[in-house]
């Protein structure tokens, strides 16, 4: 899956992922290859990224929004 990340200032994270947990306003979920069409909010907390070499990295943000559809990500975070 490809992912990008980007903030009102920088381009946090752009790459191929196996997987991305986020916290939604109603808890947290995950997405995976072939994952269902969604948007939807996020609320404060992490965005904790399994990269395609197996490696985690965790962000911090503070809200924002994700879309998926077609293997696409894409995360606008505050």
């Amino acid at each position: 899956m490809k992912l990008h990340i980007i903030t009102p200032e920088d381009t946090l994270y752009e790459g191929e992922v196996k997987s991305v947990q986020l916290q939604g306003t109603d808890g947290k979920f995950q997405l995976l290859q072939n994952h269902a069409p969604i948007i939807s909010a996020l609320a404060k907390g992490q965005i904790k990224i399994i990269d395609s070499q197996d490696a985690e990295q965790i962000f911090e943000i503070n809200g924002g929004l994700v879309e998926m559809s077609k293997n696409k990500i894409q995360i606008l975070a505050q």
